[in-house]
């Protein structure tokens, strides 16, 4: 992972120069004048942990795993927010760790914990280090130290469940390892984030990731049917059957709760059969209105892709699939359905009808008209189910032939163009490539940076509006775009790309239109995060969604799990004052 920027060095690449004009003519973009710093002058405090703190963590997971140096400090400071890397960029290594420590089993992650607690040393729990939302930057105050507990090598896939389809994983397997070791078994997770190519199963757990395909395989948290966790006060257990009527289901305390109650070291996660084959395919819709009635139909009627997005105006023009082609995407809204499964064995003549009337429109390339197949009843009969309910659920029985067809009559009888594949296949060959994007627009003078939510259908346009206000009265003219990419029966997630040139103080700059776009979100009624997390940057906010007694019960929980406050302190909970 690159320390000042995303992934791999060897893809960072700078902007051409017809988009470097484009960025300039439309918004003003100036190269900045000051260039980013390298690894070796990035400045770091000094290291405030005793040597006797030291060999006490050499006493537990060895010497050789408890690393000290200049370059170990920088790549575990901070994560992959704008701000983390803007900070980088100019040298700032103020919140480095003063140790990465790599513990190898549950029972040294443990010892660890109670090691931390007597000394009173800060512990952050890091897995691929690629949280946006500062989840990853403590305060020191108070503590003897701080030190980075990193995951990597609690690595391995313990053991297939094939009969109960479930895996149990340890903490710090990235997402390709995952489905690498799984495509062994002929099973899949399904679980495609942006950050897929260098997050840990861990982390998503910790931070309540959704993917790319959480229409179809659902989000991380649904996918988690136990757990085992560190604490310092002892050791977690959860999860003994699928569903249980015993009490609260603690579980959901851990997910979600970026490591501040806890260290997950266990996770028991249902899988999937892996699909035979993946189709993706693009759509226009004339306005986002009309495309988000088209995808909640979808949601709430089926039958659901497993993946389904849906871009707005600016975004579809401005084309983010395609990088050096920017500003190219055309008119209208662009939407992605993406199908996973085996083809029907014998195929089909005709797509399937959504239940009503036949759909208006030309028939597809290669396709009959939608409203000359068999009903969408029939279909969901034959697989035997009703609704949306099922769609998540094995992909509700339908071959993918059958599931594209009915999906693709819904979306032409709200008016949608078919596009065929070459959009989908775009949106595929760049779905992990917008991190890569990001930095070379900050190279280039940019600031760019992403935020969520997530709302119920009758109150997403208020939501929406609101933020695009927010970022709007808060940094001038600047580009706002967004997309849905998580649909519910109930509602969906908004996710959006904002893009400004760089003030004198781009931190500065961002953070004042954060604050702004985290209060219209509250006043709006949306959540503060639907899947990048609370951290420090959403604390704040989230304490006013969550209400004094639901953040009470936090504190209480924290209190008894960890009484000296050492785990990610100040991140998801301010910390108590004195």
């Amino acid at each position: 992972m690159l320390w000042s920027g995303w992934g791999d060095p060897a893809k960072a690449r700078e902007l051409p120069e017809p988009v470097r004009r484009l960025l300039r003519d439309l918004l003003g973009v100036r190269a900045p004048s000051v260039p980013a710093a390298s690894l070796e002058s990035v400045r770091l405090p000094q290291a405030a942990l005793t040597p006797a703190v030291l060999d006490a963590l050499a006493g537990v997971v060895g010497a050789e795993h408890v690393l000290t140096g200049h370059e170990a400090r920088v790549r575990h400071t901070r994560g992959k927010s704008t701000p983390d890397l803007l900070r980088m960029r100019a040298g700032d290594g103020c919140d480095a760790p003063d140790a990465v420590v790599l513990p190898a089993s549950h029972e040294e992650v443990a010892e660890l914990l109670r090691l931390c607690s007597r000394e009173r040393v800060a512990v952050v729990p890091f897995g691929g280090g690629t949280s946006v939302v500062g989840g990853l930057t403590v305060e020191r105050a108070g503590f003897a130290g701080v030190v980075a507990l990193d995951l990597g090598r609690l690595d391995r896939l313990r053991s297939v469940d094939a009969e109960s389809m479930v895996a149990e994983f340890e903490p710090g397997v990235r997402a390709p390892d995952a489905e690498r070791l799984l495509a062994a078994h002929g099973l899949t997770l399904g679980h495609f984030p942006q950050s897929f190519e260098y997050a840990t199963l861990g982390g998503f757990a910790a931070a309540r990731s959704s993917g790319q395909a959480s229409a179809g395989y659902g989000r991380f948290d649904d996918m988690v049917v136990g757990l085992t966790v560190a604490t310092p006060a002892g050791t977690l257990e959860l999860g003994q059957a699928p569903k249980s009527a015993a009490g609260p289901d603690l579980r959901q305390l851990v997910l979600g709760s970026e490591g501040v109650f806890g260290v997950i070291t266990s996770l028991r996660l249902r899988v999937r059969r892996a699909p035979v084959e993946r189709v993706y395919e693009g759509w226009r819709f004339a306005s986002f209105e009309r495309g988000s009635a088209a995808i909640r139909a979808l949601a709430q009627n089926g039958p659901l892709p497993a993946v389904l997005r849906l871009s707005d105006e600016t975004e579809t023009m401005v084309g983010l699939a395609k990088p050096d082609a920017i500003g190219s995407g055309g008119s209208g809204c662009l939407l992605i359905a993406g199908y996973e499964g085996a083809p029907a064995a014998e195929p089909e003549g005709a797509p399937v009808t959504a239940p009503g009337e036949a759909a208006p429109g030309e028939a597809a390339p290669g396709e009959a008209a939608p409203g000359e197949g068999v009903s969408w009843e029939a279909v969901s009969d034959k697989a035997g189910f009703e609704g949306a309910t099922g769609v998540t659920s094995g992909f509700g029985g339908l071959s993918l032939d059958d599931r594209r067809a009915a999906a693709s009559a819904v979306l032409a009888r709200f008016g949608g163009e078919s596009l065929g594949i070459e959009p989908g296949r775009a949106w595929e060959r760049g779905r992990f490539s917008a991190p890569y994007l990001r930095d070379s627009l900050l190279a280039a003078g940019a600031t760019v940076e992403t935020l969520e939510t997530a709302g119920f259908w009758a109150n997403l346009p208020r939501l929406y509006d609101a933020v695009r206000l927010a970022l709007l009265g808060a940094l001038g003219s600047p580009l706002v775009m967004c997309h849905v990419s998580h649909v519910y029966e109930t509602g969906a997630s908004l996710y959006f790309t904002v893009v400004t040139p760089q003030e004198d103080d781009p931190v500065a700059q961002w953070e004042r239109a954060k604050a702004a776009a985290n209060a219209a979100i509250v006043a709006a009624g949306g959540t503060i995060t639907h899947h990048h997390g609370v951290g420090r940057d959403h604390r704040d906010a989230y304490a006013a969604e969550l209400g004094p007694v639901g953040v009470a019960i936090l504190e209480a929980v924290k209190a008894s799990l960890d009484p000296a406050g050492i785990l990610n302190p100040g991140v998801l909970l301010s910390r108590p004052e004195g």
